[in-house]
């Protein structure tokens, strides 16, 4: 039996990860159907073990963070999520529990279709619009304003007798707009929106609004809001005068007095939704009364009085003729099972998603089978399982080498995927250019998506050592290009040569490998050549280096185009070699230190600096050789690992009078 500890940990990490994949980076690698599934486990874990509750749980949060590069908003009022019911047995069970909170009131609930978009909140001002905000993480989103003027469905002015108010709806793209998207995405050689909703977020958070224009995007609206409250007494009057004064309302919505008729609206629209020329994912059911909103209440992430009915996936029965290794942007490869054509809700699909090696060899799959697929409408279809083996079968291998750049492909110990380690490898090179140049890396200010996507498809760019033979001639051959910003962007990947050793370590790319374990790794060994030739064991001997990072490392400089790749930066001029700068004694050396929770008057980081200056270490995780844990106010389950490993824990003010000499 697993440790309830361990397993909620592993949840949690798998949570942030996802929700920042689909919320931060639009590039979702699950459905919904799996990340429901992975966060009602981890609530159900975290019920029965109380003492397993951290407030950083994905299970209290709302959204993923705002992405960086636009300026945050703090919204008004909490843009919260909706719980979910899967199916009529949920959907009467928050019935129930709405009509005994409401202890026999008379209510009536609003239905309306749950579009699968972006939310995104707009101010007005004196009837003018003046301000977008998406939802981000719910308390704080990102402004896109002059995007958001683009919307034609979206009124630039309001006759209205309200001086200041906010309208709440979902950005959406229809699939109309989204085919001929993909189709000149395809005729350009890039790489296919995996579904409406990513190409309407991606399309809201370009920084060119011209582009964004050219995307076709819609605005629905379903809230309206003064000073942060809803503006009238019933949601259905907000629909109406939302409705009145200009905005787009959606019109398929009832007026429903039970749950029987919320029930009958759901099952219609489960049936019609193939008609609807944009994708829904459910309904969205509401108590109308804002009254008896107020009575109702919240929980910590959701309203008690509105809930999201979701609609299953929709399946078919097909037959694998064969499997093709896709590679994607971090270096994962991914099988994906070529079909016999087959309609599925509508739609005609020819692929499905096989995830990795385990999961083919758990489905027991091999090539000619009969499969049942999975649609849910918002990423690349799945394989659920085998319907009937084939009469001839062919069995699927993983290549040994990236059938992209014919690069080492290594498949790390206790992980399910394989991944082409090589930096400069064709279908990761782009991410390995916005990871080289990002902020706390190499710092190479300009560099963003949208540069480096011309510079790579114009080949401009085909490794990562490529950034340092840019020329002025070059980048203005660039849209959108002239003379100042080129040189700016020259002058900062000229000025990027005199990051520290550890940086330089750092943007290689190597799994497991921060900034963190970049400077543990120059303290112990100085130079990036003792490094590129250690052995497994010698790299254990850096702090917090253990067998999984080591095999990491070692790997990496085993293939030859990475070290091409170093060669190719040591010409360049980056930094190769570190002079260590921690003290060599103090008050705390050769002690190790854990911190965890928020300190009543010093941060995380100034008390790593006291920590080291004063000679000791700072590890990321308890272990044996903890000397001590120090924490503060909710301090998760490194407090419990500490207690059980009998690691002394420590506060503050016993830290800082272990600072003072004695």
């Amino acid at each position: 039996m697993r440790d309830p500890a361990t397993e909620v940990e592993e949840l949690r990490e798998d949570l942030r990860r996802h929700e920042h994949l689909y919320y931060v980076l639009d590039r979702p690698e699950i459905t919904d159907a799996e990340y429901d599934a992975l966060m009602r486990r981890l609530q159900e874990l975290e019920g029965q073990h109380p003492e397993l509750a951290a407030p950083d749980s994905p299970t209290q949060r709302v959204g993923g963070k705002p992405r960086e590069g636009f300026t945050k908003v703090r919204h008004t009022s909490q843009m919260l999520s909706l719980d979910n019911a899967l199916n009529e047995a949920e959907l009467r069970d928050f019935d129930r529990r709405v009509r005994e909170l409401l202890g026999g009131e008379t209510f009536r609930y609003v239905t309306e279709l749950k579009m699968d978009g972006l939310s995104m909140a707009a101010h007005y001002r004196g009837g003018q619009f003046v301000q977008a905000v998406t939802r981000g993480d719910g308390m704080v989103g990102e402004e896109v304003t002059e995007n958001a003027r683009t919307i034609r469905s979206l009124p630039l002015r309001v006759q209205t007798g309200l001086d200041a108010f906010e309208v709440r709806g979902e950005t959406v793209m229809n699939r109309r707009a989204f085919e001929r998207l993909n189709a000149e995405r395809e005729e350009r050689g890039l790489s296919r929106f995996a579904n409406p909703r990513n190409a309407a977020a991606g399309s809201l958070r370009l920084l060119e609004p011209q582009v964004t224009a050219s995307r076709r995007l819609d605005y629905y609206t379903y809230f309206l809001f003064t000073e942060g409250r809803p503006a009238l007494d019933s949601h259905w009057q907000s629909l109406d005068e939302l409705s009145r004064m200009g905005f787009k309302v959606n019109p398929y919505r009832t007026l429903a007095p039970g749950v029987e008729e919320v029930l009958a609206f759901c099952t219609e629209w489960e049936r019609r939704r193939e008609e609807l020329p944009y994708e829904i994912d459910g309904v969205v059911i509401k108590v109308d009364s804002v009254g008896q909103q107020r009575l109702l209440g919240y929980t910590a992430k959701a309203p008690r009085w509105a809930i999201a009915y979701k609609y299953p996936a929709r399946q078919a029965v097909t037959t694998v003729v064969g499997i093709e290794v896709q590679v994607g942007r971090t270096g994962a490869l991914t099988p994906v099972a070529h079909l016999k054509a087959v309609e599925v809700g509508g739609v005609t699909v020819a692929r499905a998603t096989l995830h990795n090696e385990d999961e083919i060899e758990r489905l027991g799959l091999e090539i000619g089978d009969q499969v049942v697929i999975e649609r849910s409408g918002d990423v690349i279809p799945k394989v659920v399982r085998v319907q009937e083996q084939g009469s001839y079968r062919k069995k699927f291998r993983m290549p040994s080498a990236c059938p992209v750049c014919g690069g080492t492909v290594v498949r790390e110990e206790g992980e399910s995927a394989s991944r082409c380690i090589n930096t400069n490898c064709s279908a990761r090179l782009k991410e390995s250019i916005l990871h080289f140049a990002s902020r706390g890396v190499m710092n190479i200010d300009g560099v963003g998506d949208a540069l480096v996507d011309q510079l790579v498809d114009r080949g401009l760019v085909e490794s990562v050592a490529d950034l340092y033979s840019l020329t002025l001639e070059k980048l203005m051959t660039l849209e959108r290009m002239g003379k100042k910003s080129a040189g700016n962007i020259l002058r900062n990947i000229e000025n990027s040569k005199k990051n520290p050793q550890p940086r330089v370590l750092t943007a290689l790319g190597i799994r497991f490998v921060g900034e963190r374990t970049a400077v543990f790794l120059a303290e112990a060994f100085g130079s990036m050549d003792v490094i590129a030739g250690a052995g497994l064991e010698d790299l254990q001997r850096a702090e917090e280096v253990g067998p999984k990072v080591a095999e990491s490392i070692f790997q990496f400089f085993r293939e030859p185009r990475n070290r091409e790749l170093v060669e190719r930066l040591r010409e360049a001029g980056l930094q190769f070699t570190y002079q260590s700068t921690r003290p060599k004694g103090g008050a705390l050396k050769g002690l190790t230190f854990v911190l965890t929770g928020t300190l009543p008057n010093i941060s995380r980081e100034e008390a790593t600096q006291l920590i080291e200056t004063a000679g000791g270490k700072v590890s990321g995780s308890v272990s044996k050789k903890t000397s001590f844990v120090v924490a503060g106010e909710d301090p998760g389950s490194k407090i419990v690992k500490a207690q059980d490993l009998g690691v002394p824990v420590l506060d503050e003010e016993m830290l800082l009078a272990l600072l003072k000499p004695t």
